[in-house]
């Protein structure tokens, strides 16, 4: 019998990357505490990479806690400038604070990924991507931020890769599925070797 997969997360691309890649699975959101972690995992002497590795890795625990058998994928990803850690914006003013904080900047995405079925953790990884924005006018911010419209309230940083904020971009190094959110290929050679009846 195939277990049920199921993703921790209720982000719109992590769904799309998976039912691109022909997965089977459902979407439940993971409720956690995730500005609690992240202090504590700061206050230990974490990074950006760590708060994302064990904010994916409580998700996932938190779903499966309670869907005996299920395999687990739980998912986080953080924007880092120096010790800095972002956030989603709540707002456009805040998106635009942050754009104009990281403009002409190199920034870090950790993207993390973790799987977990009953209370084991089968496996767990973490990507990085480094970003560099151009030194764009106030106007070009403008600009791309009414052609996101919401869409840059749903990412940290307040720009989307995929969508119009591409244009604030001078340099990009790293994996596509990473800076989307999902690290997909480790994922994928994970799931290969700890489920792989999920892939049929």
């Amino acid at each position: 019998m195939v277990p049920m997969l199921i993703l921790a997360s209720q982000s719109a691309t992590r769904k799309a990357l998976l039912e691109q890649a022909g997965l089977a699975f459902s979407c439940l959101p993971a409720h956690i505490d995730e500005r609690l972690l992240e202090e504590a995992a700061i206050d230990g002497g974490g990074n950006g990479r760590d708060v994302a590795l064990l904010l994916a890795e409580k998700k996932a625990a938190a779903i499966a806690a309670t869907n005996p058998g299920a395999i687990v994928i739980g998912a986080d990803q953080t924007l880092s400038l120096g010790p800095t850690l972002l956030h989603k914006p709540a707002n456009r003013a805040e998106a635009a604070a942050q754009l104009d904080y990281l403009r002409g900047k190199t920034h870090r995405l950790h993207a993390a990924v973790a799987l977990v079925r009953d209370d084991v953790l089968l496996w767990s990884g973490v990507e990085t991507a480094e970003l560099t924005m151009r030194d764009f006018t106030a106007q070009e911010r403008d600009d791309v931020l009414d052609r996101e419209g919401d869409a840059a309230l749903t990412s940290v940083g307040g720009y989307r890769l995929e969508g119009p904020s591409i244009r604030l971009f001078e340099t990009v190094s790293g994996d596509y599925f990473t800076i989307l959110g999902l690290p997909l290929l480790p994922l994928l050679a994970a799931l290969r070797a700890f489920a792989p009846e999920t892939l049929k």
